[in-house]
């Protein structure tokens, strides 16, 4: 069966199937034809139903006059009468049928067919008529109806059964207008079906017209002849798709633009290290009998650019490690107040040569599910600014709290802060505040970018409230139990 129905699948009847436009048209097809086809049957059969219900009560009608004229005429004594006979076979040709007038005995006195008179005839129908009642059934396979009358005859005090009439009515003329009302209604359904699939056709093609516009815009964006917006307003639903999609062109124009300035910024971010050597190694080449302690300066300038560059490289490979949705997270249980202690241990020789004074404060005990190595990349860099961008004799102080579902960390310091119209750019790659002082401070303009890539991989959130000469205060967010 799986077998099947993968050929199935790559079969052109399925693959047209599966296009909107048959689906629309077919269900408009089904919609026109199902009440054309309930139509046709109920009205049909309803037509039939009332037609043998009609014929019916006329011949009962007219057999009740007949057998009161019966009674009239004596006839059941004296079947000579020509009135009664006359009314019978008129009764008999007019309906195509035969008449049976049977006594109180089961005798046929009278039959309009003259081959069973004399004859006794026994039914339980005829003998329930006796009792009381006519009665009447429709023999389809034979094509007529029978219907059973009493002769009454009334007494002084009560009214007797002297006989009864059994009527034989051919239903061939009824059948016969059946079939020509259903021939024609065919030839109507034929027409009506014919237009039914004109208009599905049309619908159809007029329904998907605005899809198909907008898939020609979205092959013209795709190709590159135009980078206009789509706007196909014909339904709510285009709309819609065209806003979405004008939406993820506009984040693919940011995330492009993103990704060109990226990439200048990564050339001149590399270029600048290697130039400031170059003009370091040029300088020792030109000149001869360089002293040794020229030599060393510019040697030791020379390193100091190394590490620059290799500070830029190692930041970007773990920039690149952050940015990877499949990126490996190694989660453990992990004691978030040791990682901190730690943490801060480790930069407290910055600190000390920064003269600035670290805190930490923990307000309870806190076990999360974290990627120890990436959390702690992350808030080492926070408290790292803390510490560049300070003042001397300042401080950088982080505070530990936890509730049942998420614990924080806030790193806030007395530093220079960040202006209002920075902080919306500050987790941009290669951003700085103060550019003019980027080289005297240090870093490569990542580290933000890192920590919040960080955050995000562990589903938690980073805030960031600051004021110019105050200080500023970052607050990170991450679950306790890690959300895979």
């Amino acid at each position: 069966m799986a077998k099947l129905w993968k050929k199935i699948k790559k079969g052109k009847l399925y693959t047209i199937f599966r296009s909107l436009k048959t689906r629309i048209f077919c269900f408009l097809m089904l919609t026109g034809m199902i009440p054309c086809v309930v139509l046709h049957y109920g009205i049909l059969s309803r037509y039939l139903d009332n037609a043998i219900s009609s014929r019916t009560n006329a011949v009962q009608t007219q057999v009740k006059i007949i057998a009161d004229h019966l009674i009239t005429y004596n006839y059941m004594l004296d079947s000579s009468s020509d009135v009664v006979n006359a009314e019978l076979s008129q009764l008999s040709n007019l309906y195509d049928g035969r008449v049976l007038v049977i006594d109180g005995n089961l005798k046929i006195i009278k039959d309009t067919y003259a081959i069973s008179e004399g004859k006794t005839i026994i039914s339980e129908a005829i003998i329930k008529c006796f009792k009381g009642g006519g009665a009447s059934n429709l023999f389809k396979e034979t094509g007529y109806i029978e219907i059973i009358v009493p002769i009454e005859e009334k007494l002084e005090d009560r009214t007797r059964v002297a006989g009864v009439m059994l009527t034989s009515v051919s239903t061939d003329s009824i059948m016969s207008g059946y079939e020509y009302i259903q021939s024609s209604a065919f030839l109507l359904e034929i027409v009506a079906m014919v237009v039914i699939f004109g208009i599905a056709l049309l619908l159809s093609r007029k329904m998907l017209k605005p899809f198909e516009k907008i898939t020609d815009a979205i092959n013209e964006v795709k190709n590159g002849f135009t980078d206009e917006e789509i706007s196909v307003t014909d339904y709510i639903e285009t709309e819609h798709i065209g806003d979405a999609f004008n939406q993820m062109m506009g984040r693919m124009k940011v995330l492009d633009d993103s990704r060109q300035e990226f990439v200048s910024n990564v050339s001149h971010e590399l270029k600048t290290p290697l130039a400031s050597m170059k003009v370091l190694a040029d300088s020792l080449i030109i000149q001869e009998d360089v002293p040794a302690e020229l030599y060393r300066e510019f040697m030791t300038d020379i390193a100091e650019e190394i590490d620059r560059e290799n500070k830029i490289i190692t930041d970007l490979l773990s920039l690149v490690k952050m940015t990877r949705t499949s990126a490996d997270m190694n989660v453990e249980s992990v004691d978030i107040n040791a990682v901190l202690e730690l943490l801060l241990k480790r930069l407290g020789p910055i600190a000390t040569r920064a003269d600035v004074r670290l805190i930490f404060e923990s307000r309870r005990p806190v076990i999360a599910e974290v990627d120890e190595v990436k959390l702690t990349l992350a808030l080492s860099n926070l408290v790292e600014n803390g510490i560049k961008y300070n003042n001397e004799g300042g401080w950088v102080k982080v505070i530990l709290d936890a509730d049942h579902q998420y614990f924080s960390v806030e790193v806030s310091d007395s530093g220079v802060g960040i202006p209002q119209e920075s902080i919306e750019h500050i987790y941009e790659r290669f951003y700085r505040v103060d550019k003019s002082h980027s080289k005297e401070i240090g870093g490569t303009g990542l580290g933000l970018a890192i920590t919040r890539n960080a955050i995000l991989m562990h589903r938690g959130s980073i805030s960031v409230n600051s004021e110019e000469g105050i200080g500023t205060i970052f607050t990170v967010k991450i679950p306790l139990t890690y959300i895979s």
